[in-house]
């Protein structure tokens, strides 16, 4: 059956009809600014709502803060002090070793930097200029020896890549998250100590 080509125009007429009230109606279903991401609010307005609160980070001098929980079992702690005159930690200065080494955070009142900072966990490759040897055990992944060096080690030496300073402020979104401690006193302990140096070899 052969279609005509008046037959194929009002075809064609006819769905352009069907699609342009398709559209019609979907236009209808605007989409306002307030419904548009998590705040709800009107995004060209200057309203507290639509900025959040100021973020506020502590102003008071070491020992003398208040220090938040962890978010998590062995989440990094929280700096609760001021960090005026401490930061950028550098190759040549990090002023938090002044009270968190472990030899003088206990008269500093300080929490001792843990000894899992003090040792390397990067395989030891080898490369002689010419030849990369990758120390590599099959059985048990990339090879590491459990030893504690007297400094810090390098992947730990800028303390600011995981402990962030304390703010005060309430979050443009509320979170429902809930810590799930694996030890009772998991809120302010790490057992990283005891998992690196008791339970960790990885090296034959």
């Amino acid at each position: 059956m052969k279609i005509t080509k008046l037959a194929l125009g009002l075809l064609t007429v006819a769905l352009l009809f069907v699609v342009g009230e398709a559209a019609t109606e979907t236009s209808k279903k605007t989409v306002t600014e307030e419904s548009l991401g998590l705040r709800h609010t009107d995004i060209y307005s200057e309203t507290k709502e639509t900025h959040g609160d100021k973020t506020e980070y502590g102003v008071n001098p070491a020992g003398t803060s208040k220090r938040f929980v962890r978010a998590y079992q062995d989440a990094p702690p929280m700096i609760p002090h001021d960090l005026e005159g401490l930061l950028p930690i550098t190759i040549d200065n990090n002023a938090c070793v002044g009270c968190h080494d472990p030899a003088v955070a206990p008269a500093m009142g300080a929490t001792p930097i843990p000894k899992s900072h003090y040792i390397d966990f990067r395989p030891k490759h080898t490369y002689d200029g010419k030849t990369f040897t990758n120390v590599i055990d099959n059985m048990k992944n990339e090879i590491v020896e459990i030893v504690e060096n007297p400094t810090l080690t390098g992947a730990r030496f800028n303390c600011s890549q995981c402990h962030a300073p304390q703010t005060t402020g309430k979050l443009a979104v509320e979170s429902t998250f809930e810590a799930n401690y694996t030890r009772e006193d998991g809120s302010t302990k790490s057992t990283w100590d005891e998992v690196i140096l008791d339970n960790l070899n990885t090296l034959e």
